[in-house]
């Protein structure tokens, strides 16, 4: 079996205009997904960087930066090479700093994780960020988006906040061109993309016809929502199907709250009643009735049309039912606090200064005494 390479695929590599922070599973079935079905493509490549660990970032360089994506649906799957990301680097790499700086560079897109926007997570990634952001200043490289991909309410508002507070630290002049040249893109982005254990990627290697060392599943839906300008371009996206709005707060609740809330609540109440993954837990009427009975108290507070609510939640359940995404309830248990805070926290909040109890938010955590404790304790 041939190992996966542009010159066998008769693949070329466009120009690097995008910088990614965060390298993983997620980035790579969704903004190298867009860039790679944009019409533009041809201009637009990715070089990539992980924010820790640099074992990924090798078998990536090592094929390069091909890997096969492989959408599984509930009965098959459909498998293709994708071929935007360019570079692939471990997050300490100099190419980072040097790209930060370049004048070609116009798009830089973050899947950071919600602990990295946060103090005591140290804002290893974002500090990088800063770092890179001072060089291109002394460089007088031009403007440049950034683009939060994060689960965050107002994520582009919060990577902005963040990045100013932390540039003020180090020089208040950085933060004054920060504030001239960059600009911050609010998303909302959608699409199941699990962690694959080893014995998975063992099974997956060779899905595309090539030996593949990074292959990522995910399901076939896929939604990506974004607000913002962007000063030095950006790719096409549109014609692969993400929407540019006035106003993502909309969708970011829509998506942080219905599915995101709703893995939350799985992952709370699943795993004592036996249940590893999400289409375990939802199958489980208990569950189900739990994470319904959240939904019916969030829709309240979702009634933007455009937004398509009953439409959302029947895709939501087909999603979630699906048996060949093992999306594990372990991996969405990880920093829970955090994620109450976003994505059950808000609506219990919205149905108290409604006048209602919030009783069916609150019921979704009852099996998690120091979650609910945390929604008690936060609430008005």
């Amino acid at each position: 079996m041939t190992r996966l390479s542009r010159v066998a695929l008769g693949l070329d590599a466009p120009p690097v205009r995008i910088v990614h922070l965060g390298l993983g599973n997620f980035h790579r079935a969704h903004q190298a997904w867009y860039t790679q079905h944009a019409e533009d493509r041809a201009d637009w490549g990715i070089a990539g960087f992980t924010v820790r660990s640099g074992g990924l970032a090798h078998r990536l360089a090592d094929q390069d930066g091909l890997y096969s994506l492989i959408e599984r649906g509930a009965a098959d799957d459909r498998v293709e090479v994708i071929g935007s990301l360019i570079e692939a680097h471990a997050g300490d790499s100099p190419r980072f700093i040097e790209l930060l700086a370049a004048q070609s560079t116009a798009v830089v897109t973050l899947t950071i994780t919600e602990a990295g926007y946060q103090h005591d997570g140290g804002h290893v990634a974002l500090r990088r960020l800063v770092n890179g952001l001072e060089k291109r200043r002394w460089a007088d490289a031009g403007p440049l988006a950034i683009v939060s991909c994060d689960n965050l309410p107002a994520n582009g508002a919060a990577t902005r906040s963040a990045l100013l507070e932390l540039a003020t630290s180090l020089d208040r002049s950085l933060a004054g061109w920060i504030d001239e040249y960059v600009s911050f893109v609010s998303t909302s982005v959608d699409r199941i993309t699990p962690r694959q254990t080893p014995d998975e990627l063992d099974e997956l290697r060779t899905a595309s016809g090539w030996a593949d060392a990074a292959p990522v599943v995910t399901e076939p839906f896929s939604d990506w929502v974004l607000e913002g300008d962007f000063p030095a371009g950006r790719p096409q996206w549109q014609t692969a199907g993400a929407r540019f709005v006035d106003d993502v707060e909309p969708f970011e609740r829509r998506k942080l709250w219905l599915l995101n809330g709703a893995h939350t609540i799985l992952a709370a109440s699943g795993p004592g009643r036996g249940h590893q993954t999400v289409a375990a837990a939802f199958a489980d009427p208990y569950c189900r009735a739990l994470v319904i009975g959240f939904w019916d108290e969030a829709a309240h507070h979702l009634m933007n049309p455009g937004l398509d609510i009953p439409n959302y939640l029947v895709q939501l359940q087909s999603r979630f039912a699906n048996p060949r995404i093992a999306h594990r309830l372990s991996d969405i248990a990880d920093q829970a606090p955090a994620k109450v805070r976003v994505r059950l926290l808000p609506v219990l909040q919205a149905e108290l200064a409604a006048g209602r109890t919030g009783a069916g938010t609150l019921r979704s955590l009852e099996d998690s005494p120091d979650l609910l404790a945390i929604l008690k304790e936060e609430s008005p």
